[in-house]
């Protein structure tokens, strides 16, 4: 199977895990959390968490920044945002028959997660 490269796919896919889930949801409820405190939240271990940020970090959901020993992570607004309007666009399609085609259909930019 190929590997996936679309910015949407990829953090859409990553999004769907449970684990990374929730990390997200306790990341939308702090400004930031240090990875050592992600261990309560889904119950797993320590280089799990740590596979999980990456693949959030990798697809753009998260940003890290070490402090001494340690890595905190906070959402990328940029994400969310991009997040919110993929889910717009799906709709049913009688919904569209009010809405101006144009506007309504534009499609996204494509956006690369940050490095």
């Amino acid at each position: 199977m190929r590997r996936q490269t679309d910015p949407d796919v990829l953090l859409l896919q990553s999004a769907a895990d449970p684990t990374r889930l929730a990390i997200l949801r306790q990341l939308s409820a702090e400004a930031e959390v240090c990875a050592c405190n992600f261990r309560e939240c889904c119950e797993v271990s320590q280089p799990t968490v740590s596979h999980h940020l990456k693949v959030l970090r990798d697809a753009g959901w998260v940003a890290g920044e070490r402090r001494a020993n340690w890595i905190y992570y906070r959402l990328r607004p940029e994400a969310v945002a991009r997040f919110r309007l993929l889910a717009a666009q799906i709709e049913p399609a009688a919904m569209w028959a009010t809405i101006d085609p144009p506007v309504a259909r534009r499609r996204l930019q494509v956006v690369q997660p940050e490095p």
